[in-house]
């Protein structure tokens, strides 16, 4: 069978292992990204060299190129509407339009969105666009609380009371930080307690494929310490659940996410793409934390290293197409953990330009799947030189947790440099104490409703179908 010519918007790691998954199908690849991914150079039949929110040119390049699928990868794509721009040209693709894209682009566009249409899940939480508002929005919410710019910040701009700020007032300053520099809404939410996990699925306007639970790594230093990043690892588990997400808890995700597709459809918006739910297992079930309008990164990572089939390119067809065939996707029952290399210094004062040396023949002879970022090649064989945020991935697969974390350790001693490294990220200790802080949660007496759950007023407790 033929494969679509296929372009791939986006350079990063997500995009590698994107492309890594669509050379299996061979399907003739294109690539659009403003740097050259070492990886994807050598996959690609043409690289056109852009910023990947140049919807209009990759459109008039994607079409003189006879390009049948588009992918997007990059938050930054999606959120400029550049599915709009192919769409436009009459190329299928993977990618919500700009108006659906909100979900992610637009932190207090979701939130109403979700209390529009009652969607299970939603935090308590006020959407602010003036400094005067603060104060009373925070002692609305009668404790501690999260702060969230409304819109792209990649995964770095979100502040916990208690880890990123202490007292109100400090929380406060960021949120009035934000509305001056940003100009747009800040978000306040309560701080819930629980364990974060990711659940993403393809969405072909109607039908909902589930991908394995992830749990990314998201603070930069080791012991959950430091600023948030963009992600510095993850790992899957073999049954494609995780250690402290029963199944029952994952089907009520699931049910959010459908929830949310149908609402959308009910808006005039139709979403083909990958649907992304961040959420947090609470001792209530699931709490929908947010939404991203692509794969995530790292995650992407572990579900694409377990896509077991030569068919992807058809896969992401009949979801820019409409025409999936099943809720049922194919992935190896087996566990992945990847641990991503950044330049030192990240997330906050990065120091780019560091050479890095693998050596791939023993990388390969322990299986692990290697994918770049922010790289470019360097100037020998095996050297990548790094870019200012996470440059290259680590990915090892085995029947077990412990067993693909080891290996990737393993690799890692295969890796010269000066790099930063999370080494906790999926240990057996670490997992532990995951599963015990939801195990002490649950333990506590029965939840009482809360008071004022919505923006607007009371409404019943969220119920799952």
């Amino acid at each position: 069978m033929r494969r679509p010519r296929t372009l791939l918007v986006g350079c990063g790691g997500r995009e590698h292992a994107l492309g890594v998954a669509l050379a299996k199908s061979e399907a003739p690849l294109f690539v659009a990204g403003p740097w050259r991914n070492p990886g994807l150079t050598r996959l690609a039949r043409e690289y056109l060299d852009t910023p990947v929110e140049a919807g209009e040119a990759i459109a008039s390049w994607a079409r003189s190129r006879s390009v049948e699928l588009a992918v997007l990868g990059p938050d930054a794509a999606v959120a400029a509407g550049v599915a709009d721009a192919l769409r436009a040209q009459g190329i299928p693709t993977v990618g919500p339009g700009k108006a659906a894209a909100r979900l992610e682009s637009s932190k207090s566009f979701a939130r109403a969105f979700m209390e529009k249409h009652r969607i299970p899940g939603l935090p308590r939480y006020r959407s602010v666009e003036r400094a005067e508002d603060l104060p009373g929005a925070a002692a609305e919410l009668d404790g501690p609380f999260v702060v969230k710019p409304s819109g792209l910040t990649a995964g770095k701009g979100v502040w916990v009371q208690g880890s990123d700020f202490q007292s109100t007032e400090e929380g406060l300053a960021y949120a009035r930080r934000l509305l001056e520099q940003r100009r747009e809404p800040v978000v306040l939410e309560e701080r819930l307690e629980g364990e974060e996990f990711s659940l993403m699925a393809f969405v072909d306007g109607q039908r909902l494929a589930p991908m394995p639970l992830v749990q990314d790594y998201k603070r930069a230093l080791e012991g959950n310490l430091g600023p948030n990043t963009g992600g510095m690892g993850s790992y899957s588990e073999r049954d494609h659940l995780l250690p402290f997400v029963p199944e029952s808890d994952r089907d009520q995700a699931l049910a959010i996410l459908e929830r949310s597709v149908r609402a959308l459809r009910d808006d005039g918006m139709e979403y083909r793409g990958v649907l992304y739910g961040g959420f947090l297992l609470t001792a209530q079930g699931p709490r929908l934390l947010e939404y991203n309008a692509r794969f995530g990164d790292p995650e992407a990572l572990n579900v694409l290293t377990l896509f077991d089939s030569t068919d992807f390119a058809d896969l992401l067809l009949g979801v820019a197409t409409g025409s999936l065939e099943s809720s049922h996707v194919g992935f190896r029952q087996r566990a992945t953990v990847t641990k991503y290399l950044a330049p030192p210094g990240y997330p906050n004062a990065p120091r780019p330009g560091g050479i890095v040396r693998l050596d791939l023949g023993a990388l390969e002879e322990l299986a692990i799947s290697v994918y770049y970022a922010s790289a470019t090649a360097g100037p020998r064989p095996g050297e990548v030189v790094l870019g200012s945020s996470r440059g290259l991935a680590l990915v090892g697969e085995a029947s077990a947790r412990h067993e693909a974390e080891a290996r990737v350790e393993e690799g890692l001693r295969e890796v010269r440099g000066d790099y930063l490294v999370r080494h906790d990220i999926a240990k057996a200790a670490d997992v532990k104490l995951r599963v015990e802080r939801m195990e002490r949660l649950r333990s506590l007496p029965p939840f009482q409703p809360e008071r004022n759950p919505t923006r607007s007023g009371p409404a019943p407790p969220p119920v799952f179908v």
